[in-house]
């Protein structure tokens, strides 16, 4: 009987000149002759011929085998060698040759890069059975070459995720592959994939702005037969696109693409397209107006014969000598003793913290990127430690199995692994069925199938069929497996369907471990009480970053005038918090118990309108801080009137960067966009109702249809509703009285003991929420809840008044401002009137953070009697700061505030330093 290992084809051979595979039929040699390529056999019986075309950097062959796909739409399945998909490879060869494919890329982008030739040349060597000297085919560059250029990479679930991450890495690109994975987050678009098993594919990136601004798009996928399903991906990400303002700081360079013309580079392994096919790209690109270039490893052409689809479908149809049935629970072998071998199973875990899915948009270099082998390092440690326990020997045959989508880390996991077990390989899971056949020359030689465990668009855990192929060959088994499925993956999930994944794996080898690793949620959480916020946990939800550890404060005026003179923004760092004098804490105490019903009946007329807005359904988000603690009032009131749980949360918003669209998108996982209304405490000139319209207007194209914003016909409103409307500047209010709302009188001790919002780049990674301190230090001050509880405790004495219809606003206050800024010379109007704050709240919160040069205050305001004493108390404790500071306060006639206090201007020459870089005073 022949040895199937013996079996090697004759005739032509695939090399490197572009000669056609024409395989006959196989004779029996010697033991010590090559092996079969793994895609004789297909060649020979479906008529498919390959052909590598000049000039590619390495044959077709060398690249690729070939199977028989069980799906009506495509015959053959061409099985990548270098891929470590559907069969184990050396986790160094795989990573070469993605890093391979990313050199490549970059020298196609004239970016910094080894020559592709000569890598690819020792590529080859190693396919060919002689692995280079150094583990790397392509080292990582110390400099990545995409650093500070405006490039996306988006790799192709379910294969291309791990190729499309190693070519990320080396560029040093931002990173998102399409998933097939059912997450909380609202896609960006969808595309269809239309020979493929699975067809839909959908993009989650948190952050779409890094795919719509990007001037570069790189496109991985490992292998291009039409390129059909690019086509449609760049046709959609065209439409999505957001050019860069010229101005953008943040855009980057555009390579390759001119002024207002964006690029893509579709980037894969082999590239078998027709002339026809090539064709329609030029033609697509020229539609568009884009460049769209081709960089592949491998370039030839495949030759179909018109009726492979039927000669496919009797090759199933008739099973053959070799053909095999993935079996469920058991490897499919003919040859060699497999028995009833039961593996042991441990399960460890990885000690990375919360790994984040590159589903979701990852940053691959940067302050805030994480290389691949670091993350790796600890959790083959701990892989290690584990076979070490179960008595795996040094030498033994390793495999590290990935699970369908999640390549990457476990392909770096199993790299770092060969440290201890040299002989390790990688290959992973997958959702698409495959003829299995036991002959050389047929590149899926065994299959195991199992119950599917991830939660899927099309089904959850146990809900269809998955597989892994050649976990043998000729009855070879590995001796030990090291599972890594989907991080986050619960260990009862494993254990679901008919036949689990774990009961398959035992049989598959000797040592069985299960590396789970601990999933980072897409979004952060928002903090709560205690741990961040003196309110109770069910008042507030804080969608901030808890930024307590970091030294942020400085001193006033280096703050203004780094703020006036445009070398940091007011969100860069803090002020030092104010910590009242006896007399002012007695003058807060004297102002609440003088308004707490005046604030108690705006609370309840504000929040009666917002439920009649919202259906009684209304998800309360303020804007940070001074929202806050009128946003807990209202959840309060609708709870006391109505009895409603009504959601809470606060977030922030940043002049010049806008709304926190991080935090708006969580929101927007978690409720409906019609829903949401913005809460603040007051108005003064209104720039923060503009700065809100805008920041959501901005935030409405953010997606290929406005995704981020649509949900059952609903859409996300910029609505403002505030406690008091002094300004006359929004629709929704409780009162147009400007009076002193006492937790105006004090920062952090007010307002749940967080700082104000903080966006700094060194602290705020791109997935993180804007940032606060939580003042731990000062809770022996701290009079939040004791505010709030004063408000509500009203609450029973008050009657709400019918609502007036709703009306649009007339912007006295800013118009007001614009004359005060000109009376006093503050320099050009745009910028002056930022150094204008009226109203109560405002010259407060001037006299408390700023740098404040003068207080402008109605006469009858200041009138006292004849032992000084103020006749009126709703300026004591503005003019008590003022003492304090040393600042002027002058009567006006006129005005249409209480008081209005001014910025110093001294800092820059008509403090134009300031405009687009302050935070707003919220």
């Amino acid at each position: 009987m022949t040895h199937l290992a013996d079996v090697t084809p004759s005739g032509p051979e695939v090399t490197p000149s572009g000669a056609e595979v024409t395989p006959s039929e196989p004779e029996v040699t010697v033991s010590r002759r090559a092996p079969r390529w793994p895609g004789a056999l297909v060649s020979e019986r479906l008529g498919i011929r390959l052909t590598t075309a000049p000039g590619s950097l390495l044959p077709i062959d060398a690249l690729v085998g070939l199977a028989v796909r069980r799906n009506p739409k495509r015959a053959q399945l061409l099985v990548s060698r270098v891929l470590a998909k559907h069969a184990p490879t050396p986790p160094g060869l795989a990573i070469g040759a993605g890093r391979l494919l990313g050199a490549a890329v970059a020298h196609a982008l004239g970016l910094s890069s080894p020559e592709p030739k000569a890598r690819a040349e020792a590529l080859r060597r190693w396919l060919e059975g002689t692995p280079p000297s150094c583990a790397e085919i392509v080292a990582l560059p110390d400099s990545p070459p995409a650093d500070g250029r405006s490039i996306a990479t988006l790799g192709y679930a379910e294969t291309a995720t791990g190729l499309g991450h190693l070519v990320a890495e080396f560029l040093g690109s931002y990173y998102v592959h399409s998933t097939r994975i059912a997450t909380a987050v609202r896609p960006f678009g969808g595309f269809e994939e239309e020979h493929s098993h699975a067809t839909s594919h959908t993009l989650v990136p948190t952050d779409p702005d890094r795919l719509a601004c990007a001037a570069t798009v790189v496109l991985v996928d490992d292998e291009l037969s039409t390129g059909r399903t690019v086509l449609n991906t760049i046709r959609e990400l065209h439409t999505a696109w957001r050019p860069a303002a010229p101005t953008d700081t943040h855009g980057g360079d555009r390579p390759g693409g001119g002024k207002g013309r964006r690029r893509y580079v579709v980037a894969t392994l082999v590239d078998l397209r027709s002339r026809e096919d090539r064709s329609l790209f030029q033609s697509v690109a020229d539609e568009l107006g884009c460049r769209l270039d081709v960089v592949a490893l491998g370039s030839g052409s495949v030759e179909l014969p018109e009726d492979v689809l039927d000669r496919a479908s009797r090759w199933l149809a008739t099973p053959a000598p070799g053909d095999l049935a993935a079996t469920r629970g058991d490897l499919a072998a003919t040859r060699g003793d497999l028995g009833g071998t039961r593996g042991d199973l441990a399960a460890t875990r990885g000690d990375l913290g919360g790994v984040r899915s590159a589903r979701f948009g990852i940053d691959t270099s940067g302050p805030h990127g994480t290389r691949l082998s670091e993350l790796a390092v600890p959790a083959a440690r701990t892989a290690a430690e584990a076979l070490d326990a179960a008595g795996v020997a040094r030498t033994a045959r390793v495999l590290v199995l990935g699970s369908e989508e999640h390549l990457a880390l476990p392909l770096a996991i199993a790299d770092a692994l060969t440290t201890a077990f040299p002989d390790t390989s990688f290959s992973s899971t997958t959702r698409s069925p495959v003829h299995v056949h036991d002959e050389p020359g047929y590149a899926i030689r065994s299959a195991l199938q199992f119950a599917s465990h991830d939660h899927a668009v099309d089904g959850g855990p146990g809900s269809g069929p998955r597989f892994a192929y050649n976990l043998t060959t000729g009855g070879r088994r590995f001796d030990a497996i090291v599972y890594v499925p989907e991080p986050g993956t619960a260990p009862e999930d494993l254990e679901c369907g008919d036949g689990s994944v774990t009961a398959a794996l035992k049989r598959a080898a000797g040592t069985v471990v299960v590396l789970h690793l601990a999933a980072a949620p897409p979004y952060p959480e928002p903090l709560r009480g205690p741990g961040f916020g003196s309110y109770p946990a069910e008042d507030v939800g804080w969608l901030l970053k808890d930024l307590s550890h970091a030294r942020l404060e400085a001193p006033t005026h280096e703050r203004e005038a780094a703020i006036q003179s445009g070398r940091a923004s007011y969100a860069e760092s803090l002020p030092q918090e104010y910590e009242p004098s006896p007399e002012y804490q007695a003058l807060f105490h004297q102002a609440l118990e003088e308004s707490k019903h005046r604030i108690a009946q705006a609370v309840a007329d504000v929040t009666e309108q917002v439920l009649a807005l919202r259906g009684n359904e209304p998800v309360l988000v303020s804007l940070a801080r001074a929202g806050t603690p009128i946003g807990v009032l209202m959840r309060r009131w609708a709870g006391h009137a109505h009895g409603l749980d009504v959601p809470h949360y606060t977030m922030s918003i940043v002049r010049g960067l806008g709304i926190d669209r991080n935090a708006l998108r969580w929101l927007l996982t978690r409720h409906r966009p019609e829903q949401l209304m913005f809460v603040d405490g007051w108005t003064g000139k209104g720039a923060i109702t503009r700065e809100l319209a805008a920041a959501v207007a901005e935030f409405a194209p953010d997606g290929f249809a406005g995704a981020g914003l649509q949900s059952s016909g609903g859409r996300l409103s910029p609505e403002l509703a505030v406690l008091a409307d002094p300004g006359h500047c929004v629709r929704v209010f409780g009162t147009r009285d400007d009076f002193l709302i006492p937790s105006a009188c004090l920062n952090s001790t007010v307002s749940g003991l967080a700082s104000r919002t903080v966006f700094n780049r060194e602290l705020i990674g791109p997935h993180d929420f804007h940032g606060a301190k939580f003042y731990r230090e000062l809770a022996g001050r701290d009079v939040s809840n004791e505010f709030v509880d004063a408000v509500a405790a009203c609450f029973p004495d008050i009657r709400p008044e019918t609502p007036p219809p709703l009306a649009e606003p007339s912007w006295a206050g800013w118009a007001a401002v614009e004359k005060i800024a000109a009376d006093h010379g503050l320099g050009p109007v745009r910028s002056a009137v930022n150094l204008v704050k009226p109203g109560v709240g405002e010259t407060t919160r001037v006299l408390l953070r700023r740098v404040p040069w003068k207080v402008l205050a109605r006469p009858e305001l200041l009138e006292t009697d004849d032992a000084g004493r103020l006749l009126r108390g709703e300026l004591a404790h503005v003019l008590l700061l003022a003492e304090q500071r040393g600042v002027p306060v002058e009567p006006v006639g006129g005005l249409p505030y209480s008081c209005v206090g001014l910025i110093h201007p001294q800092f820059t020459p008509g403090a134009t330093g300031a405009d687009g870089k302050t935070v707003l005073d919220v």
